[in-house]
């Protein structure tokens, strides 16, 4: 595994990460504690020290199951990111929650389903201009940090972007910018690099395989079930970029080289993304996720 320190905030978080939205149940399985445990325990034999979870992957259960895997294990060993704004009301549905006294009840709720005393990357997710901008939030948040609740505060940009978030983090507060960023989109190189180079924030890549489109796993015709978020999709979107992966996959990677890990390492090829958080449905996932980290040393085209 390869370090980078996580801009401002001083962390040191490994080039891999683990995200959990697959453990609250909208990636076509439910997961056990045992299960959880062992993606956990791999992830931590490779090197792996930053989980990033959520409020609403699922109704606090992805939290609860890190929580409950964290509690039997040595906590200071992980960075555990999370995030508030929204309350999980079924499969994809869910209702925002940027109120400054709801966020703080949100905070309360994490803490306990983490079974931690702190949560070191405290991340606004994906709200809307108006709510991060809300002073009364901004409040509840310095407060948090103050007690010791929370570290670092960090903003998990929404999908179509905000130049607004990006621009304002760092005078608001926040040190790490959460984005998408994969070689399907990239639009973070010019909409939020920037701003991350000039404030020093840290910045985490999140879908790095595109929701696993761009791992090789899958063909133009494959369909998901209803349970599986990407069926939202679309057909014709999944089969878009599917045929646009396999395209971009024409000159590489290396022989013995798989796509998932050549596509993560070329996330990190810009030392300005701290790290990536792809998600795992197994302990070999994680491990072959993690080991992406050995291709830093090389040329990613």
């Amino acid at each position: 595994m390869k370090y980078r320190v996580l801009g401002r905030t001083g962390l040191t978080v490994s080039v891999v990460g683990l995200g959990t939205w697959q453990l609250g149940g909208e990636w076509g399985k439910t997961f056990t504690q045992a299960e959880a445990d062992a993606i956990l325990d791999k992830a931590a034999e490779c090197g792996v020290n930053l989980i990033d979870t959520a409020e609403c992957y699922g109704d606090h259960a992805a939290e609860r199951l890190v929580g409950d895997y964290l509690s039997r294990r040595e906590r200071d060993r992980w960075i555990v990111a999370t995030k508030f704004g929204h309350a999980f009301r079924g499969f994809m549905d869910r209702a925002d929650r940027f109120k400054p006294e709801e966020v703080r009840a949100q905070l309360i709720a994490s803490l306990r389903a983490l079974r931690t005393d702190r949560i070191d990357i405290y991340q606004f997710h994906s709200g809307p201009d108006e709510a991060f901008l809300d002073d009364g939030l901004q409040a509840v948040l310095e407060e948090a940090r103050r007690a010791g609740m929370v570290r670092n505060l960090g903003v998990s940009i929404r999908g179509e972007g905000s130049d607004v978030q990006a621009r304002e983090a760092f005078g608001r507060g926040f040190g790490v910018l959460q984005v998408v960023y994969n070689r399907l989109d990239a639009r973070a190189e010019s909409a939020v690099f920037p701003h991350a180079r000039r404030f020093g924030l840290g910045v985490i890549g999140r879908v790095p395989l595109a929701s696993g489109l761009l791992s090789g796993k899958y063909g133009a015709l494959d369909t998901f079930g209803p349970d599986d978020y990407r069926s939202t999709l679309g057909q014709e979107e999944v089969a878009r970029r599917v045929r646009e992966a396999e395209r971009l996959a024409g000159g590489d990677p290396p022989l013995g080289v798989s796509r998932a890990r050549w596509a993560l390492a070329w996330c990190l090829r810009d030392p300005v993304v701290a790290a990536v958080i792809p998600g795992a449905k197994t302990p070999e996932q994680a491990a072959e996720n993690a080991s992406a980290a050995d291709l830093l040393s090389g040329r990613i085209p």
